[in-house]
Protein backbone atom coordinates (compact mmCIF):
# COMPACT_ATOMS: atom_id res chain seq x y z
CA UNK A 1 0.00 0.00 0.00
CA UNK A 2 1.29 3.53 -0.69
CA UNK A 3 2.78 5.30 2.05
CA UNK A 4 1.56 8.73 0.90
CA UNK A 5 -2.18 7.32 1.01
CA UNK A 6 -3.77 10.60 2.93
CA UNK A 7 -5.92 10.74 5.95
CA UNK A 8 -9.52 11.59 5.60
CA UNK A 9 -11.30 13.21 8.21
CA UNK A 10 -15.42 13.95 8.32
CA UNK A 11 -16.79 16.10 10.79
CA UNK A 12 -20.08 16.26 10.50
CA UNK A 13 -22.74 18.47 12.17
CA UNK A 14 -26.74 17.72 12.66
CA UNK A 15 -29.35 20.17 11.40
CA UNK A 16 -27.27 22.84 10.49
CA UNK A 17 -28.06 26.07 8.36
CA UNK A 18 -25.77 26.64 5.73
CA UNK A 19 -25.32 30.57 6.96
CA UNK A 20 -24.16 29.69 10.47
CA UNK A 21 -20.80 30.30 10.02
CA UNK A 22 -18.87 33.37 11.14
CA UNK A 23 -16.87 33.73 7.71
CA UNK A 24 -20.13 34.09 6.45
CA UNK A 25 -22.50 35.37 8.76
CA UNK A 26 -21.33 37.81 11.80
CA UNK A 27 -23.92 37.09 14.55
CA UNK A 28 -21.84 34.25 14.77
CA UNK A 29 -18.85 33.04 16.18
CA UNK A 30 -16.79 29.76 14.66
CA UNK A 31 -13.37 30.44 14.59
CA UNK A 32 -11.97 27.14 13.97
CA UNK A 33 -14.39 26.48 11.24
CA UNK A 34 -13.92 29.66 9.93
CA UNK A 35 -9.74 29.02 10.25
CA UNK A 36 -10.85 25.55 7.72
CA UNK A 37 -12.39 27.90 5.18
CA UNK A 38 -9.35 30.32 5.04
CA UNK A 39 -6.96 27.04 4.96
CA UNK A 40 -9.37 25.29 2.44
CA UNK A 41 -12.27 25.72 0.18
CA UNK A 42 -15.71 26.72 1.20
CA UNK A 43 -19.02 25.73 -0.91
CA UNK A 44 -21.66 28.06 -1.56
CA UNK A 45 -23.96 25.78 -3.34
CA UNK A 46 -23.74 21.93 -1.60
CA UNK A 47 -27.03 20.33 -0.88
CA UNK A 48 -28.11 17.35 1.20
CA UNK A 49 -29.74 14.05 -0.55
CA UNK A 50 -32.36 14.20 1.49
CA UNK A 51 -33.28 16.90 4.25
CA UNK A 52 -34.20 13.53 6.60
CA UNK A 53 -31.15 12.55 9.54
CA UNK A 54 -30.52 8.69 8.35
CA UNK A 55 -31.16 8.54 4.29
CA UNK A 56 -28.78 11.93 3.94
CA UNK A 57 -26.38 10.04 6.47
CA UNK A 58 -26.59 6.52 3.91
CA UNK A 59 -26.10 8.48 1.17
CA UNK A 60 -23.03 9.86 2.38
CA UNK A 61 -21.37 6.41 3.19
CA UNK A 62 -22.90 4.81 0.45
CA UNK A 63 -22.60 6.97 -2.67
CA UNK A 64 -26.15 6.11 -3.38
CA UNK A 65 -29.41 8.59 -2.96
CA UNK A 66 -31.77 6.83 -0.60
CA UNK A 67 -34.12 5.46 -3.54
CA UNK A 68 -30.86 3.22 -4.10
CA UNK A 69 -29.32 2.21 -0.66
CA UNK A 70 -33.45 1.96 0.53
CA UNK A 71 -33.08 4.08 3.58
CA UNK A 72 -35.64 6.06 2.42
CA UNK A 73 -36.73 7.95 5.45
CA UNK A 74 -36.35 7.83 9.19
CA UNK A 75 -37.31 5.07 11.00
CA UNK A 76 -36.09 2.69 8.17
CA UNK A 77 -33.31 0.85 8.27
CA UNK A 78 -30.07 1.25 5.81
CA UNK A 79 -29.70 -2.73 4.64
CA UNK A 80 -26.28 -3.68 6.31
CA UNK A 81 -25.67 -5.59 2.74
CA UNK A 82 -25.40 -2.14 0.95
CA UNK A 83 -21.55 -1.99 0.57
CA UNK A 84 -20.06 1.38 2.11
CA UNK A 85 -17.05 3.34 1.23
CA UNK A 86 -15.72 1.89 4.79
CA UNK A 87 -15.89 -1.18 3.30
CA UNK A 88 -13.50 -0.54 0.32
CA UNK A 89 -11.31 1.80 2.52
CA UNK A 90 -10.69 -0.79 5.38
CA UNK A 91 -9.56 -3.35 2.46
CA UNK A 92 -7.15 -0.71 1.50
CA UNK A 93 -5.42 -0.69 4.97
CA UNK A 94 -7.42 2.31 6.18
CA UNK A 95 -8.55 2.40 10.06
CA UNK A 96 -12.23 3.32 9.47
CA UNK A 97 -13.73 4.96 12.60
CA UNK A 98 -17.30 6.87 13.44
CA UNK A 99 -17.83 8.65 16.94
CA UNK A 100 -20.73 10.11 17.27
CA UNK A 101 -24.29 9.96 15.50
CA UNK A 102 -25.23 7.25 13.58
CA UNK A 103 -28.66 6.96 12.89
CA UNK A 104 -28.72 4.25 10.28
CA UNK A 105 -31.26 2.26 12.24
CA UNK A 106 -34.88 2.99 14.04
CA UNK A 107 -35.76 3.63 17.32
CA UNK A 108 -37.41 0.52 17.01
CA UNK A 109 -36.46 -3.36 16.68
CA UNK A 110 -38.58 -6.00 14.61
CA UNK A 111 -37.87 -9.55 13.33
CA UNK A 112 -37.96 -7.49 9.54
CA UNK A 113 -35.64 -5.08 10.40
CA UNK A 114 -33.26 -5.77 13.41
CA UNK A 115 -32.47 -2.55 15.20
CA UNK A 116 -29.31 -1.86 17.98
CA UNK A 117 -30.37 2.12 17.82
CA UNK A 118 -33.38 1.28 20.02
CA UNK A 119 -34.40 0.58 23.63
CA UNK A 120 -33.80 -0.98 25.96
CA UNK A 121 -30.63 -1.60 23.94
CA UNK A 122 -29.80 2.01 23.66
CA UNK A 123 -29.46 1.84 27.69
CA UNK A 124 -28.00 -1.81 27.87
CA UNK A 125 -24.07 -0.48 28.69
CA UNK A 126 -22.88 -4.37 29.11
CA UNK A 127 -23.92 -4.64 25.46
CA UNK A 128 -22.19 -1.50 23.97
CA UNK A 129 -19.07 -2.22 26.42
CA UNK A 130 -18.86 -5.39 24.18
CA UNK A 131 -20.11 -3.72 20.43
CA UNK A 132 -17.51 -1.36 18.67
CA UNK A 133 -18.12 -2.74 15.22
CA UNK A 134 -17.25 -3.81 12.46
CA UNK A 135 -20.90 -1.92 11.43
CA UNK A 136 -21.60 -0.61 8.40
CA UNK A 137 -18.24 -0.39 6.94
CA UNK A 138 -16.62 1.10 10.28
CA UNK A 139 -14.14 -1.12 12.12
CA UNK A 140 -14.76 0.74 15.58
CA UNK A 141 -18.01 2.76 16.61
CA UNK A 142 -18.23 4.94 19.44
CA UNK A 143 -22.06 6.17 18.78
CA UNK A 144 -24.58 8.08 20.78
CA UNK A 145 -28.44 8.87 19.09
CA UNK A 146 -29.75 11.27 21.55
CA UNK A 147 -30.17 15.15 20.81
CA UNK A 148 -30.09 17.13 24.39
CA UNK A 149 -31.66 15.57 27.50
CA UNK A 150 -33.95 12.97 24.73
CA UNK A 151 -34.77 9.59 26.51
CA UNK A 152 -32.86 7.78 24.15
CA UNK A 153 -29.15 8.85 25.70
CA UNK A 154 -26.97 5.54 26.43
CA UNK A 155 -24.77 3.85 24.29
CA UNK A 156 -20.73 4.83 24.36
CA UNK A 157 -21.25 7.60 25.28
CA UNK A 158 -23.38 6.83 28.56
CA UNK A 159 -20.11 4.77 29.43
CA UNK A 160 -18.11 7.52 28.84
CA UNK A 161 -20.00 9.71 31.23
CA UNK A 162 -19.56 6.96 33.94
CA UNK A 163 -15.70 6.93 33.11
CA UNK A 164 -15.58 10.51 33.41
CA UNK A 165 -17.41 10.00 36.86
CA UNK A 166 -21.15 11.21 36.19
CA UNK A 167 -22.42 7.86 37.31
CA UNK A 168 -25.92 9.51 37.90
CA UNK A 169 -25.93 10.61 34.08
CA UNK A 170 -29.40 9.68 33.74
CA UNK A 171 -30.79 12.39 36.03
CA UNK A 172 -29.88 14.95 33.25
CA UNK A 173 -32.18 13.15 30.74
CA UNK A 174 -35.93 12.02 30.14
CA UNK A 175 -37.40 8.95 31.57
CA UNK A 176 -37.62 5.51 29.19
CA UNK A 177 -40.63 5.23 27.85
CA UNK A 178 -40.80 9.49 27.12
CA UNK A 179 -43.90 11.90 28.69
CA UNK A 180 -46.30 12.66 26.28
CA UNK A 181 -45.45 15.77 24.08
CA UNK A 182 -46.55 19.17 25.35
CA UNK A 183 -50.42 19.81 25.95
CA UNK A 184 -50.28 22.62 23.55
CA UNK A 185 -49.87 19.81 20.06
CA UNK A 186 -46.33 21.42 19.80
CA UNK A 187 -43.32 19.35 19.27
CA UNK A 188 -41.66 18.71 22.67
CA UNK A 189 -38.44 20.15 21.23
CA UNK A 190 -40.41 23.99 21.18
CA UNK A 191 -39.96 23.62 24.71
CA UNK A 192 -38.90 27.12 26.72
CA UNK A 193 -36.05 25.78 28.75
CA UNK A 194 -32.84 26.61 26.88
CA UNK A 195 -30.23 25.89 29.72
CA UNK A 196 -29.20 22.31 30.24
CA UNK A 197 -28.00 21.98 34.08
CA UNK A 198 -25.87 19.19 32.73
CA UNK A 199 -22.27 20.28 32.98
CA UNK A 200 -20.67 21.18 29.64
CA UNK A 201 -17.64 18.69 30.23
CA UNK A 202 -19.74 15.87 30.20
CA UNK A 203 -21.78 17.38 27.14
CA UNK A 204 -21.89 15.25 23.81
CA UNK A 205 -20.25 17.36 21.98
CA UNK A 206 -17.12 17.27 24.79
CA UNK A 207 -17.37 13.13 24.55
CA UNK A 208 -17.27 13.70 20.21
CA UNK A 209 -14.40 15.82 19.75
CA UNK A 210 -12.31 13.83 23.20
CA UNK A 211 -13.17 10.76 21.69
CA UNK A 212 -11.88 11.30 17.80
CA UNK A 213 -8.85 13.04 18.83
CA UNK A 214 -7.98 9.24 20.75
CA UNK A 215 -9.10 7.09 17.98
CA UNK A 216 -6.97 9.37 15.72
CA UNK A 217 -4.04 9.10 17.69
CA UNK A 218 -4.61 5.55 18.00
CA UNK A 219 -4.31 4.96 14.10
CA UNK A 220 -1.09 7.01 13.59
CA UNK A 221 0.27 4.94 16.75
CA UNK A 222 -0.52 1.59 14.72
CA UNK A 223 0.87 3.39 11.43
CA UNK A 224 -2.25 3.04 9.55
CA UNK A 225 -3.81 5.98 7.67
CA UNK A 226 -7.66 6.44 8.71
CA UNK A 227 -10.65 7.15 7.87
CA UNK A 228 -12.69 9.15 10.21
CA UNK A 229 -16.40 10.11 10.98
CA UNK A 230 -16.58 12.54 13.61
CA UNK A 231 -20.42 12.97 14.10
CA UNK A 232 -21.42 15.63 15.80
CA UNK A 233 -25.55 15.50 17.06
CA UNK A 234 -25.96 19.55 17.71
CA UNK A 235 -27.71 22.05 16.32
CA UNK A 236 -30.42 19.32 16.02
CA UNK A 237 -33.45 20.77 18.22
CA UNK A 238 -33.90 20.40 21.43
CA UNK A 239 -32.86 24.05 21.78
CA UNK A 240 -31.11 22.76 24.65
CA UNK A 241 -27.56 23.58 25.52
CA UNK A 242 -25.14 24.05 28.78
CA UNK A 243 -23.55 27.61 30.12
CA UNK A 244 -21.20 28.94 28.90
CA UNK A 245 -23.04 28.42 25.55
CA UNK A 246 -26.43 29.05 26.63
CA UNK A 247 -26.06 32.64 27.56
CA UNK A 248 -23.38 33.26 24.65
CA UNK A 249 -25.64 35.22 22.24
CA UNK A 250 -27.64 38.57 22.95
CA UNK A 251 -31.26 38.01 22.00
CA UNK A 252 -31.61 41.42 20.71
CA UNK A 253 -28.44 40.40 17.99
CA UNK A 254 -30.54 37.24 16.75
CA UNK A 255 -32.22 38.07 13.25
CA UNK A 256 -35.08 35.70 12.27
CA UNK A 257 -36.35 34.67 9.04
CA UNK A 258 -39.72 36.23 7.71
CA UNK A 259 -42.42 35.26 5.88
CA UNK A 260 -43.93 37.81 3.07
CA UNK A 261 -47.66 38.20 3.68
CA UNK A 262 -48.68 36.62 -0.12
CA UNK A 263 -45.75 34.05 -0.59
CA UNK A 264 -47.60 31.03 -0.02
CA UNK A 265 -50.77 31.78 -2.34
CA UNK A 266 -49.28 29.72 -4.93
CA UNK A 267 -47.70 27.24 -2.44
CA UNK A 268 -48.88 23.82 -2.23
CA UNK A 269 -51.29 23.40 0.33
CA UNK A 270 -49.36 22.01 3.47
CA UNK A 271 -47.70 25.47 3.47
CA UNK A 272 -50.52 27.07 4.57
CA UNK A 273 -51.60 24.58 7.23
CA UNK A 274 -48.45 25.10 8.93
CA UNK A 275 -49.21 29.37 10.03
CA UNK A 276 -52.31 27.78 11.41
CA UNK A 277 -52.38 27.39 15.56
CA UNK A 278 -53.51 24.16 15.52
CA UNK A 279 -53.37 22.55 11.36
CA UNK A 280 -55.38 19.35 10.24
CA UNK A 281 -52.57 17.63 8.76
CA UNK A 282 -54.69 14.06 8.80
CA UNK A 283 -54.81 14.28 4.83
CA UNK A 284 -51.19 13.87 4.73
CA UNK A 285 -50.53 11.18 7.58
CA UNK A 286 -50.86 7.51 7.34
CA UNK A 287 -49.30 6.34 10.36
CA UNK A 288 -46.33 8.14 11.55
CA UNK A 289 -46.84 11.10 9.36
CA UNK A 290 -43.89 13.36 8.30
CA UNK A 291 -41.67 15.70 9.85
CA UNK A 292 -42.53 19.10 10.16
CA UNK A 293 -46.82 19.03 9.10
CA UNK A 294 -47.79 20.99 12.40
CA UNK A 295 -47.90 23.88 13.38
CA UNK A 296 -44.80 26.76 12.76
CA UNK A 297 -46.09 29.44 15.31
CA UNK A 298 -43.58 31.24 17.57
CA UNK A 299 -43.38 34.46 18.93
CA UNK A 300 -40.51 36.58 18.09
CA UNK A 301 -38.67 36.44 21.48
CA UNK A 302 -39.63 32.98 21.37
CA UNK A 303 -38.08 32.47 17.83
CA UNK A 304 -34.80 34.69 19.32
CA UNK A 305 -34.01 32.96 22.56
CA UNK A 306 -34.00 29.47 20.23
CA UNK A 307 -31.74 30.97 17.53
CA UNK A 308 -29.36 32.12 20.16
CA UNK A 309 -29.27 29.02 21.70
CA UNK A 310 -28.97 27.07 18.16
CA UNK A 311 -26.07 29.53 17.67
CA UNK A 312 -24.42 28.35 21.30
CA UNK A 313 -24.51 24.68 20.57
CA UNK A 314 -22.82 26.06 17.34
CA UNK A 315 -20.30 27.69 18.86
CA UNK A 316 -19.91 24.60 21.26
CA UNK A 317 -18.92 22.21 18.52
CA UNK A 318 -16.64 24.31 16.88
CA UNK A 319 -14.57 24.81 20.08
CA UNK A 320 -14.30 20.64 19.65
CA UNK A 321 -13.55 21.00 16.11
CA UNK A 322 -10.94 23.31 16.88
CA UNK A 323 -9.70 20.58 19.08
CA UNK A 324 -9.71 18.09 16.33
CA UNK A 325 -8.14 19.84 13.75
CA UNK A 326 -5.18 21.21 16.51
CA UNK A 327 -4.58 17.57 16.92
CA UNK A 328 -3.64 17.49 13.45
CA UNK A 329 -1.27 19.56 13.79
CA UNK A 330 0.47 18.10 16.96
CA UNK A 331 0.67 14.37 15.56
CA UNK A 332 2.38 15.99 12.35
CA UNK A 333 -0.14 14.63 10.01
CA UNK A 334 -1.90 18.12 8.81
CA UNK A 335 -0.19 18.07 5.43
CA UNK A 336 -1.15 14.64 4.86
CA UNK A 337 -5.15 14.89 5.80
CA UNK A 338 -8.29 15.61 3.67
CA UNK A 339 -10.48 17.15 5.95
CA UNK A 340 -14.43 17.33 5.06
CA UNK A 341 -16.98 19.54 7.04
CA UNK A 342 -20.43 19.24 6.23
CA UNK A 343 -24.09 18.68 7.98
CA UNK A 344 -26.83 15.83 6.91
CA UNK A 345 -29.52 18.62 6.11
CA UNK A 346 -30.47 22.14 7.08
CA UNK A 347 -32.57 23.98 9.07
CA UNK A 348 -35.24 26.77 9.78
CA UNK A 349 -35.03 29.36 11.79
CA UNK A 350 -38.03 31.60 10.96
CA UNK A 351 -37.54 31.81 6.98
CA UNK A 352 -40.83 31.58 5.00
CA UNK A 353 -42.08 31.49 8.74
CA UNK A 354 -40.62 27.43 9.21
CA UNK A 355 -38.89 26.74 12.28
CA UNK A 356 -36.92 23.05 12.66
CA UNK A 357 -37.34 21.18 9.15
CA UNK A 358 -39.79 19.59 7.34
CA UNK A 359 -40.71 18.28 3.40
CA UNK A 360 -40.34 22.08 2.73
CA UNK A 361 -37.82 22.05 0.16
CA UNK A 362 -36.69 25.36 0.33
CA UNK A 363 -32.44 26.51 0.00
CA UNK A 364 -32.84 26.90 4.24
CA UNK A 365 -33.43 22.90 4.37
CA UNK A 366 -32.02 21.41 1.47
CA UNK A 367 -28.53 23.48 0.93
CA UNK A 368 -25.84 22.89 3.73
CA UNK A 369 -22.77 24.54 4.59
CA UNK A 370 -19.79 22.19 3.29
CA UNK A 371 -15.65 23.06 3.53
CA UNK A 372 -12.76 20.82 2.46
CA UNK A 373 -9.21 21.32 3.20
CA UNK A 374 -6.28 19.62 1.65
CA UNK A 375 -3.13 21.21 2.11
CA UNK A 376 -0.82 21.69 -1.44
CA UNK A 377 -3.84 20.12 -2.95
CA UNK A 378 -6.92 22.12 -2.52
CA UNK A 379 -6.33 26.03 -2.92
CA UNK A 380 -6.56 28.35 0.01
CA UNK A 381 -8.98 30.72 0.59
CA UNK A 382 -11.33 29.17 -1.90
CA UNK A 383 -14.76 30.16 -2.84
CA UNK A 384 -16.52 27.67 -4.77
CA UNK A 385 -19.94 28.09 -6.10
CA UNK A 386 -19.99 24.45 -8.09
CA UNK A 387 -23.14 22.45 -6.91
CA UNK A 388 -22.15 19.63 -4.49
CA UNK A 389 -23.99 16.69 -3.31
CA UNK A 390 -23.66 14.47 -0.84
CA UNK A 391 -23.05 11.21 -2.71
CA UNK A 392 -20.19 12.38 -3.80
CA UNK A 393 -18.20 12.16 -0.61
CA UNK A 394 -17.62 8.34 -1.19
CA UNK A 395 -16.40 8.19 -4.50
CA UNK A 396 -14.03 11.37 -3.52
CA UNK A 397 -12.96 9.58 -0.24
CA UNK A 398 -11.73 6.65 -2.19
CA UNK A 399 -10.18 8.26 -5.62
CA UNK A 400 -8.50 10.53 -3.01
CA UNK A 401 -7.32 7.37 -1.63
CA UNK A 402 -6.08 5.90 -4.95
CA UNK A 403 -8.99 3.39 -4.94
CA UNK A 404 -11.45 2.51 -7.64
CA UNK A 405 -14.96 3.95 -7.52
CA UNK A 406 -17.09 1.46 -8.14
CA UNK A 407 -19.60 1.77 -10.78
CA UNK A 408 -22.91 0.99 -8.15
CA UNK A 409 -21.99 4.28 -6.36
CA UNK A 410 -23.95 6.81 -8.32
CA UNK A 411 -22.04 9.99 -6.62
CA UNK A 412 -19.24 11.88 -9.02
CA UNK A 413 -15.48 12.33 -7.69
CA UNK A 414 -14.84 16.04 -6.49
CA UNK A 415 -11.01 15.64 -6.52
CA UNK A 416 -10.06 17.21 -9.66
CA UNK A 417 -12.94 19.53 -9.74
CA UNK A 418 -12.06 20.52 -6.08
CA UNK A 419 -8.59 21.10 -7.41
CA UNK A 420 -8.91 23.49 -10.52
CA UNK A 421 -11.88 25.09 -9.16
CA UNK A 422 -14.14 23.54 -11.82
CA UNK A 423 -17.56 22.04 -11.76
CA UNK A 424 -18.05 18.28 -11.75
CA UNK A 425 -21.92 18.34 -12.08
CA UNK A 426 -24.98 20.22 -13.68
CA UNK A 427 -27.05 19.46 -11.34
CA UNK A 428 -28.48 17.88 -7.70
CA UNK A 429 -31.08 16.02 -6.89
CA UNK A 430 -32.99 16.12 -3.03
CA UNK A 431 -35.28 13.13 -2.92
CA UNK A 432 -37.90 13.17 0.19
CA UNK A 433 -40.53 10.35 1.01
CA UNK A 434 -42.58 9.94 3.94
CA UNK A 435 -45.51 8.23 3.88
CA UNK A 436 -45.90 5.16 0.65
CA UNK A 437 -47.34 7.97 -1.22
CA UNK A 438 -48.86 10.60 1.14
CA UNK A 439 -45.91 12.71 1.38
CA UNK A 440 -43.36 11.99 -1.41
CA UNK A 441 -41.39 14.39 -3.42
CA UNK A 442 -37.73 15.46 -5.28
CA UNK A 443 -36.57 18.54 -6.53
CA UNK A 444 -33.95 19.01 -9.10
CA UNK A 445 -31.69 22.18 -8.83
CA UNK A 446 -29.43 23.63 -11.15
CA UNK A 447 -27.27 26.33 -11.67
CA UNK A 448 -30.06 28.63 -11.57
CA UNK A 449 -33.35 27.00 -11.71
CA UNK A 450 -35.04 24.56 -8.75
CA UNK A 451 -38.17 22.57 -9.62
CA UNK A 452 -39.92 20.50 -6.97
CA UNK A 453 -42.60 17.56 -8.15
CA UNK A 454 -44.87 16.49 -5.84
CA UNK A 455 -45.91 12.58 -6.34
CA UNK A 456 -49.66 12.12 -7.34
CA UNK A 457 -50.20 15.54 -6.98
CA UNK A 458 -50.53 17.98 -10.18
CA UNK A 459 -49.26 21.17 -7.67
CA UNK A 460 -45.11 21.51 -7.69
CA UNK A 461 -42.87 24.96 -7.18
CA UNK A 462 -40.48 26.33 -9.94
CA UNK A 463 -37.88 28.86 -7.96
CA UNK A 464 -35.35 31.13 -10.26
CA UNK A 465 -32.64 31.53 -7.96
CA UNK A 466 -31.07 34.09 -9.53
CA UNK A 467 -33.53 36.52 -9.63
CA UNK A 468 -35.56 35.55 -7.10
CA UNK A 469 -32.62 33.95 -4.22
CA UNK A 470 -34.91 34.10 -1.55
CA UNK A 471 -37.51 31.78 -3.00
CA UNK A 472 -40.54 34.39 -2.86
CA UNK A 473 -42.51 33.59 -5.34
CA UNK A 474 -43.39 29.93 -7.05
CA UNK A 475 -43.90 30.27 -11.20
CA UNK A 476 -45.43 26.54 -11.25
CA UNK A 477 -48.87 27.84 -12.17
CA UNK A 478 -47.50 31.25 -13.82
CA UNK A 479 -48.38 31.56 -17.65
CA UNK A 480 -45.58 33.28 -18.84
CA UNK A 481 -43.09 30.44 -17.48
CA UNK A 482 -45.15 27.39 -19.39
CA UNK A 483 -42.00 26.97 -21.44
CA UNK A 484 -39.67 27.14 -18.46
CA UNK A 485 -41.67 24.69 -16.27
CA UNK A 486 -41.74 22.15 -19.27
CA UNK A 487 -37.92 22.35 -20.38
CA UNK A 488 -37.12 21.95 -16.68
CA UNK A 489 -39.85 18.78 -16.35
CA UNK A 490 -37.21 17.72 -19.03
CA UNK A 491 -33.89 18.32 -17.32
CA UNK A 492 -35.66 16.68 -14.48
CA UNK A 493 -36.50 13.58 -16.47
CA UNK A 494 -32.96 13.18 -18.17
CA UNK A 495 -31.26 13.98 -15.12
CA UNK A 496 -33.15 10.72 -13.50
CA UNK A 497 -32.51 8.68 -16.24
CA UNK A 498 -28.53 9.82 -15.61
CA UNK A 499 -28.52 9.24 -12.33
CA UNK A 500 -29.05 4.95 -12.87
CA UNK A 501 -26.15 3.26 -11.05
CA UNK A 502 -23.95 0.72 -13.17
CA UNK A 503 -23.07 -2.05 -10.66
CA UNK A 504 -22.42 -4.54 -13.60
CA UNK A 505 -20.08 -3.33 -16.74
CA UNK A 506 -21.38 -4.81 -20.16
CA UNK A 507 -18.83 -6.94 -21.21
CA UNK A 508 -20.02 -8.42 -24.51
CA UNK A 509 -22.67 -8.35 -26.96
CA UNK A 510 -24.48 -10.98 -25.76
Amino acid sequence: MPSNRPNILLITSDQQHWDTLGVTNPRIRTPHLDRLAREGVRFQRAYCSNPVCSPSRSSIITGLYPAWHHCWTIGVKLPEDVPTVGDILGRAGYATTLVGKAHFQPLASTPESLSIECQPTMRDLDFWRGFHGPWYGFQHVETARNHADESHAGQHYAIWMEEQGLTNWQDYFQEWPPKPRQSDGRPYWMSDRHTWSLPHEFHYTRWTGERTVANIERAVAEGRPFFTWASFQDPHPPYLVPEPWASMYDLEDMEPGTLSADEYEHMPPHYRLTQEERPDFSAYRETFGPHGFHSHRMEEAELRRAIATYYGMISFMDQEIGRILDSLDRLGIAENTLVVFATDHGHFLGQHGLVAKGAFHYEDMIRIPMLARWPGRLPEGGVSTALQSQVDYAPTFLDAAGLEVPGAMQGISQVQAWQDGASARDHVIVENRHEPSKVHLRTYVDDRYKITVYRDHDYGEIFDLQEDPEERRNLWDDPAHLALKADLLHRFMNAELRREPTRMPRVWGA
